[in-house]
């Protein structure tokens, strides 16, 4: 579809010389029966030069590409209706860049937002620690944690403050769909916790972006078709609920050292399984938490979590299994998750995710 679109703008762009060309007489264009000054040829010119522009900047995915795609669209709009007569059918592949520039424009406005509360948090947050994550500092936790910190190689490396991550996988709102391809970046800030997450991703073809965001014990979660349609629209307390269980399980699993906290409660079970009790604020959620025998964490479930799409908030298990442990930034972490409800009538596998990137103690938002 991206090709598509790209072979259009180019085709439209080309078009647009022929009004150069006759306007300064290089060839007889006879489809162009008006007409055209020396300057208007210029200005066809410019619109041709733009609309390249535009493909290249759609093709290599830049933020600004809508920004190009509206301004051209507009001002080839405006000689399409002054030579009218000729060039009337110029306005069928103008309302179909139209129609991409404002998808496009969709995801920047979401986008924007998702940086803004990114940037903002890294304001409040601008003192990173130097502190090094020692024995003592994990001596109060359960020895199967312990182990998982040293497996994970967490201790003797810096105290975790953030991270950014990113992603790449799958997901599907009915055990029968198939996955909807997704690649997502999130950031997540551990002094006053909170958590960001953006999401693009297809369904049925078309552009969909999600934005979680979580601060200040609040969270609210959107799902956008064609960045613009509201399908999904998740606030208030269940929300606040859901987002800290998710905030707990970012902890497990990208970033160990982060187990120390003080708001974190442990209960042993037995040799390899513990339940995490965690507060922030006001808000308070379980989970508990499988080990092997390697000292790897194996499985995260929690009854705190819901299932919403806005209108309905269905409570189940939670599962997040993992596996594939392997090096990533300095760490031995599981790379590959299944994101499971354990419903009554079987496990609903979700989505599916693998890490692409993991950085620590950020100074400020990386694009």
């Amino acid at each position: 579809m991206k090709i598509a679109f790209l072979i259009i703008v180019f085709i439209h762009g080309l078009i647009h010389l022929l009004g150069f060309v006759k306007a300064f007489g290089f060839l007889e264009v006879k489809a162009l029966t008006l007409p055209i000054s020396k300057p208007m040829g210029i200005v066809w010119l410019i619109v041709a030069a733009l609309f390249i522009l535009c493909g290249i900047l759609y093709f290599t995915s830049s933020k600004y590409a809508w920004l190009v795609g509206l301004v051209t669209v507009i001002v080839s709009q405006i000689l399409i209706i002054y030579f009218w007569k000729d060039a009337k059918f110029g306005t069928i592949p103008n309302l179909i860049i139209l129609s991409v520039t404002l998808v496009s424009l969709g995801s920047y406005v979401l986008h924007n937002e998702f940086t803004s509360r990114v940037k903002s948090d890294f304001s409040e947050n601008n003192t990173l620690s130097t502190e090094i994550l020692t024995e003592t500092d994990i001596a109060h936790l359960p020895s199967i944690v312990q182990k998982y910190l040293y497996y994970t190689k967490s201790v003797g490396q810096p105290k975790i403050k953030n991270f950014r991550a990113e992603f790449v996988g799958g997901m599907r709102s009915k055990p029968n769909d198939k996955y909807m391809k997704l690649q997502s970046v999130q950031y997540n800030f551990y002094q006053k916790p909170s958590r960001y997450f953006y999401m693009s991703a297809s369904k049925m073809g078309l552009p969909a972006t999600g934005l979680h965001l979580y601060q200040n014990q609040t969270a609210t979660f959107e799902v956008r078709l064609l960045n613009w349609f509201k399908v999904v629209d998740a606030r208030g307390d269940k929300m606040n609920q859901a987002e800290t269980v998710t905030l707990l399980n970012d902890m497990c699993f990208i970033a160990p050292a982060t187990l120390i906290d003080s708001r974190i409660i442990w209960k042993v079970i037995n040799d390899t399984t513990v339940t995490a009790v965690f507060k922030n604020g006001s808000i308070g959620i379980s989970a508990v938490l499988y080990f092997n025998g390697q000292g790897e964490l194996i499985n995260f479930i929690s009854n705190d979590r819901y299932d919403t799409d806005g209108k309905k908030y269905d409570n189940y298990p939670w599962a997040t299994p993992v596996e594939n442990y392997k090096i990533t930034n300095g760490y031995f972490l599981p790379s590959k998750a299944k994101l499971i409800y354990q419903r009554p009538d079987g496990d609903f596998i979700y989505g599916e995710l693998e890490y692409k990137s993991v950085n620590y103690n950020l100074n400020s938002i990386e694009d």
